[in-house]
């Protein structure tokens, strides 16, 4: 262990923004890193416990697991990195974690929800110690490929370049088998690419990890559509295993007069015409420039979706949330290291604050139509809901009309889209793996990426 007792002088110290100002003017990363030095004495403060739930990926009486899915060893790089030892901590990081560039950015850190110093105090900085070893070792140059597949190695098919899909070839390319991805967009990286907007995870930093698997050996087909019969066949007869890491891109639908109208679009689909949008130079195919723009969904998806509008220059963004409004700390019974059913400010709903004066959130609140005008949206009507009986019931008199000429659905994901997965014959043919959301159903970057490796385990224990 570094420094005993740091945790007792060193007071918890996260990474900084850029001022709302720059932010919301732009598509540039949000995130400031802190110096290496801070960052360093950041580390000491991990107490490097007996027990060290950070690591431990389970539930604790709750369907939401806290700490790392990834078992990271925690405790050890935390140590290395204060000590300075930075190519040892970034070595021992990879050891169970391929890609921390990602989940040192975009991750929600269930570790850091489970760090023993949590129970009394702020937990370590795990999330930013992690993406300052990351991004050490690129600037260093010390990422380097993997050793390419022998000719005639077995060979294997994976259909999805999200976090699941880039685990899954990585470590099947460790094991020494041949990888062909494949995606049906024009860029690789799924919900990385362009489900996650550029302001939280910049493109380079997926396409530079996309670059090292072409450089290790790994054919990269895009533009490929596995739901074609005709794709589907000739993947199942070129390859010895085909993996289906087709994400939980399901979109859960909105049931209520008028959610048809223009308008009204899909969270994913407007993420992904606007990061495309700024990758190509042209303009948005959906775009929220001068429009009451209506979010339905309180999640990170939501939120994702409220920051970009802003950057589209909304004239209002407001976000519906039918839940009740959380507690501002842990109520009785949620108790550590539970996932914390709290409040969350994040970036979008405080960029939000600081544009228009006011919480773009309304919680507890129900649409019970949209409404239309000249064939396109206009509004929304919505009411309030009171939960305090456990259950939603609509509060007489509540009912009220909501401005909208763009509404964004941002309700999350029911599972997998069907077509890749039955085209493929994924329940019958035991050629065929599936991984990531598309087994599990929606979860997170970081979970995705656990089940990957697994599964590229698995196929590699059966061709090898």
């Amino acid at each position: 262990m570094g420094k005993p007792g740091a945790y007792l002088e060193v007071p918890r110290r996260e990474h900084g923004v850029r001022s709302v100002t720059d932010s919301v003017a732009d598509y540039k990363e949000i995130a400031c890193a802190l110096p290496r030095e801070t960052q360093r004495m950041q580390a000491s403060r991990c107490m490097y416990c007996g027990v060290a739930f950070c690591q431990a990926g389970m539930s604790f009486g709750e369907t939401r697991p806290t700490g790392c899915p990834l078992h990271n060893l925690i405790p050890e790089w935390n140590d290395l990195l204060y000590r300075g030892l930075w190519e040892q901590a970034a070595a021992r990081l990879a050891l169970t974690n391929p890609f921390p560039e990602f989940t040192g950015r975009v991750c929600p850190a269930p570790c850091e929800l489970a760090c023993n110093l949590g129970l009394n105090d702020h937990p370590t900085t795990i999330r930013d110690n992690e993406r300052a070893i990351s991004d050490w070792s690129w600037d260093e140059g010390i990422q380097s490929p993997l050793n390419p597949a022998p000719a005639d190695a077995p060979s294997v098919a994976v259909v999805g370049t999200g976090p699941a899909g880039l685990a899954c070839a990585w470590e099947l390319t460790r094991h020494g088998v041949r990888v062909t991805l494949v995606e049906r967009e024009d860029r690789a990286g799924g919900l990385l690419m362009y489900g996650i907007p550029n302001m939280k995870l910049p493109k380079y930093v997926v396409d530079r990890r996309v670059s090292l698997l072409q450089e290790s050996g790994v054919e990269l087909r895009l533009g490929t559509d596995a739901a074609d019969p005709g794709v589907a066949a000739d993947l199942l007869a070129e390859h010895d295993a085909v993996v289906a890491a087709t994400g939980a891109r399901d979109a859960r639908r909105l049931s209520v007069p008028g959610a048809e109208l223009p308008g009204v679009e899909f969270a994913v689909d407007y993420l992904t015409s606007a990061t495309k949008s700024v990758l190509d130079g042209v303009a948005p195919s959906v775009d929220a420039k001068g429009l009451d723009v209506v979010v339905i969904g309180g999640g990170d998806t939501g939120t994702d979706c409220v920051a970009t509008a802003l950057r589209q220059c909304a004239k209002s963004v407001a976000q519906l949330e039918f839940l009740p409004e959380p507690p501002a700390s842990r109520a009785e019974g949620n108790v550590w290291p539970q996932w914390p059913r709290v409040r969350k400010d994040d970036y979008g709903q405080l960029e939000a604050m600081e544009v228009f004066g006011r919480d773009p959130r309304m919680w507890a609140t129900e649409t019970l139509e949209v409404l239309g005008e000249d064939g396109h949206v206009s509004g929304l009507h919505v009411v309030s809901l009171d939960w305090s009986d456990g259950k939603p019931q609509r509060i007489a008199g509540s009912e009220r009309i909501l401005d909208a000429q763009l509404v964004l659905i941002a309700m999350g994901f029911v599972g997998p889209q069907r077509d890749v997965l039955d085209t493929l014959g994924a329940e019958s043919n035991p050629q065929v793996f599936v991984t990531g959301d598309a087994s599990s159903g929606p979860s997170l970057v970081v979970s995705a990426i656990a089940s990957g490796l697994a599964c590229a385990a698995r196929v590699a224990d059966g061709l090898l």
